[in-house]
């Protein structure tokens, strides 16, 4: 009798663990420690670096406007370009209880412990934009290929200066054309990507003497600009023009990797005496597609911009926030080319666009980025 009753107990046992399962019960948690259900109106925290620049208002309302539109609850916060003011925004959501991060760093590796701490709280991390580097705990990133960004500037520039054709062909022209090159924030893991993609692709005409740097300045860390600031790339290229191109020498281009600086540099440019019709501006290429650069562009000033449609990546972050939160593995299309230093993180890529004086209609105001009165 006493071996049947513990049979029968084992058995008992048994189907109470399998009833439980079945009810699922025992699902594993997909994201801060609930299941995929638990997480209908979750909040999400979504940390952008400044409101200085354009791009990122866009960026943080489309962010926003998407994830509330799904029916979840967000924290958006602005760091104003202060590390230590960002690193407490987010170790604030994590304290809310948000669910996932989407994160724009202003130092990819600034938010380390904030990453340890999202981990052990179940929060999953998205990079935006700007890899979060020296940490595992990052999920996953979403971006424009950037070291293509950094080969479509160049070419733009060596079109600019007649280098290349518009198919991106050779016209002969042997130079020596002046340049000067401006490379993005130390502390922006994408500014090394720009700068290399830009910089491989000048090499060959270095090389042949077809363009020559002026300044001698072709070094990453000579060309930096921290925090991508307009008035830093404005003094340093009053510097430039000082020291390089005050005996007669003429200036033809500006590698630039973003459009705030190049703002700064056209100002700076325009007053050493450039800008007129016995001195033309050189060849100066941006990214962004702010919409005063965009204006500028169109005036004549700047010759180029990079178009990085960040509708995309919002609605990018806002579809793998989604499916972390409901138990779907996000897509990536590209698992080998972002390594922050500890892991290579799954990424999910978008294309650039260049775009000039001729394109810019088609290109931004035809796709509904800008109406034309944002231009005027």
């Amino acid at each position: 009798m006493m071996k049947r009753k513990i049979v029968v107990g084992v058995a008992a046992l048994g189907l109470a663990i399998s009833l439980a399962a079945c009810s699922g019960g025992g699902r594993a948690s997909t994201s801060g420690g609930g299941s995929s259900t638990d997480n209908k109106g979750a909040l999400i925290g979504v940390a952008m670096p400044t409101k200085v620049s354009e791009r990122w208002i866009k960026d943080g309302n489309a962010v926003k406007s998407d994830l509330e539109a799904k029916g979840y609850k967000v924290d958006l916060e602005y760091a104003d370009n202060k590390i230590p003011q960002q690193v407490q925004q987010v170790s604030n959501m994590i304290t809310k209880g948000a669910k996932v991060l989407i994160v724009a760093s202003i130092d990819g590796g600034s938010l380390s412990d904030q990453l340890d701490s999202a981990a052990k709280a179940g929060i999953k991390v998205i990079s935006y934009d700007r890899l979060l580097t020296g940490n595992k705990n990052v999920d996953y990133y979403v971006s424009f290929d950037n070291y293509k960004v950094g080969v479509d500037q160049a070419n733009s520039l060596l079109t600019g200066l007649g280098i290349l054709d518009a198919n991106g062909k050779k016209t002969g022209k042997k130079g020596p054309f002046n340049i000067e090159v401006f490379a993005g924030s130390p502390d922006d893991n994408n500014a090394t990507f720009f700068f290399n993609g830009a910089m491989d692709t000048l090499k060959p005409y270095l090389a042949d003497g077809t363009i020559k740097i002026g300044s001698g300045q072709n070094g990453f860390t000579q060309a930096a600009t921290l925090q991508w600031d307009p008035a830093t790339a404005k003094a340093r290229m009053q510097n430039l023009v000082a020291k390089s191109y005050s005996g007669g020498t003429t200036l033809n281009g500006v590698l630039s990797p973003y459009d705030g600086m190049s703002i700064g540099i056209i100002s700076a440019l325009q007053g050493a005496g450039y800008g007129t019709s016995s001195r033309p501006l050189p060849t100066v290429t941006g990214q962004d597609a702010e919409a005063a650069s965009v204006k500028s562009i169109i005036a004549g000033q700047q010759y180029s911009t990079i178009y990085k449609d960040t509708r995309q990546l919002a609605t990018e972050s806002v579809t793998m926030a989604d499916d972390l939160l409901t138990g779907k593995k996000p897509s990536v299309n590209d698992t080998k080319s972002y390594n922050n230093k500890v892991k290579v993180v799954p990424t999910y890529l978008f294309q650039p666009t260049v775009v000039t004086k001729d394109n810019y209609k088609k290109v931004l105001v035809d796709s509904g980025y800008y109406k034309e009165s944002d231009l005027k």
